[in-house]
């Protein structure tokens, strides 16, 4: 899916990347004083002077993800984000550079977004499906160039096992990688009449078929409260409240409530739910139907 900047887009982000690669860069002893002062802090100065400062770091990684159609932009922006995640979470006594910790939370959610972006078909949420989409091409390349011939299906083996995959995902990687979105609006035929949508089925109920659920569960309903009208009080405090409810009554709970012991209320329970077997039985409906289960 490629999206198009416009002229003054492009002229901005321009006049972005030169500002932000003209930042000083940071020593060491300087990057561990800000990023302890906005985690200890709350800083917020400290903050922008990180964040500007390694905003170009942002625009070096997102330039590596420009071929998936995405504006250079909305990258940097993505991954800006996992900049300022990064610095919320390092921990200057680890002794890392900022700059290896940040890379990764700005590789991480520019992916995250060209996952979402790229196309309206949803590619893949595990890890490994991440690592397939964004390897395949280069290995599929490597694999090409050595053998002299198209992707085969050794090749989709040989990338499998590299990425922990099975030949299925690779063929279906490949298979979306290659393919564009469609517009559900475009034009079936020569004639233009028909669009994709008009043959989409739609599979919800008809006005007929809500009707008639609508009617069978007011029908249910009247059966069953006049089953509860057959038991006595005790009997219907205990279906009310252990198979009418969300969250049932336990046992014990109902038994300090009626001043019976746990076995008692299991007794009056099975009774109860015999009754209500043949009072909705004698409406020709299966108990099973208005979920009263044994």
């Amino acid at each position: 899916m490629a999206y198009l900047e416009t002229a003054e887009a492009q002229r901005a982000n321009a006049a972005f990347i030169r500002k932000s690669m003209s930042e000083p860069l940071l020593s060491r002893e300087r990057e561990f004083e800000l990023a302890r002062l906005w985690r200890e802090e709350n800083d917020e100065r400290a903050l922008h002077e990180l964040i500007r400062s390694y905003t170009r770091l942002v625009i070096a990684v997102a330039s590596r993800f420009r071929n998936y159609g995405l504006p250079l932009g909305d990258l940097v922006q993505e991954g800006s984000v996992g900049l300022m995640q990064a610095a919320a979470r390092f921990e200057p006594s680890r002794e890392v550079r900022f700059s290896t910790y940040a890379t990764w939370w700005i590789r991480s959610a520019i992916q995250d977004f060209i996952l979402r972006n790229w196309s309206i078909v949803r590619t893949g949420t595990t890890a490994a499906q991440k690592s397939l989409f964004f390897n395949l091409r280069r290995l599929r390349a490597r694999i090409e160039e050595n053998s002299g011939r198209v992707l085969d299906h050794d090749g989709r083996e040989r990338i499998a096992r590299e990425l922990t995959v099975s030949i299925g995902d690779v063929e279906s990687m490949e298979s979306r990688l290659s393919a564009s979105d469609q517009s559900l609006n475009m034009a079936v035929g020569e004639s233009g009449e028909d669009e994709w949508q008009n043959f989409l089925a739609d599979e919800r109920p008809g006005p007929e078929e809500n009707v008639m659920v609508l009617h069978d569960g007011q029908l249910r309903a009247r059966w069953l409260d006049d089953a509860l009208g057959a038991l006595d009080r005790r009997e219907r405090i205990i279906i009310e409240a252990r198979r009418l409810t969300d969250d049932g009554a336990t046992l014990e709970d109902l038994g300090k409530e009626l001043g019976v012991s746990k076995e008692r209320v299991r007794q009056l329970e099975h009774r109860a739910l015999g009754k209500l077997r043949r009072e909705i039985l004698s409406h020709n409906a299966a108990p099973d139907e208005l979920l009263i289960e044994g």
